[in-house]
């Protein structure tokens, strides 16, 4: 199964950002960009492609350690960025960013210390997708329209574990579809 671990917004931060990415859709040439849907908003802390069933639980018993070693934290979604020129539109975090990268480096080191075959380390940067596109787009209007997005900050309280089924019917404009397959809260707590 496709798995990686995650960080998920709770419904009024998504709301929030659902407001700002409705006006950057209005915003010309949005078409060409595939918009994502906010079911599948998420902060990904480390990806680990495609895992073997008898993985996962030694996988999960990483990262639960992960999440019980790290302290619940604030964050918040905020401006925004591309990679790629124009291929992924994003929004960024602030707020305890240091701790959401620590975070991240656990995860990734959870799947190293399980066996996983990640490749390269690259450092952590936080990110949620909002727009994809297969050819390279301008993307200044919508990086200058997301730079001054402010959403309210949440408590993170939880790492996730989360399987991604990708689009089978062939169908334009299917979506991946994403399902937790583990929850682990943060701190030890409740």
């Amino acid at each position: 199964m496709r798995l990686f671990a995650a960080v998920l917004p709770p419904q009024e931060v998504t709301g929030e950002l659902a407001t700002e990415v409705a006006a950057l859709r209005e915003l010309p040439g949005a078409d060409r960009l595939r918009w994502t849907d906010r079911p599948g908003w998420h902060l990904t802390l480390a990806f680990y492609g495609e895992v073997a069933e008898e993985a996962v639980p030694e996988l999960s018993a990483r990262l639960e350690r992960a999440a019980r070693r790290t302290a619940p934290f604030t964050l918040a979604l905020r401006g925004g960025g591309q990679f790629g020129h124009g291929r992924a539109l994003w929004t960024g975090t602030a707020g305890g960013t240091a701790t959401l990268r620590l975070l991240a480096d656990r995860a990734e080191a959870a799947g190293r210390k399980a066996g996983l075959d990640l490749g390269e380390h690259r450092r952590y940067r936080a990110h949620l997708t909002v727009a994809r596109s297969r050819d390279a787009v301008d993307a200044r209007p919508y990086v200058d329209s997301l730079h001054a997005f402010a959403g309210r900050e949440w408590t993170v309280r939880e790492l996730l574990l989360v399987r991604s089924d990708l689009p089978r019917s062939g169908v334009p404009g299917e979506r991946p579809r994403y399902q937790p397959v583990g929850r682990w809260a943060l701190g030890g707590a409740g």
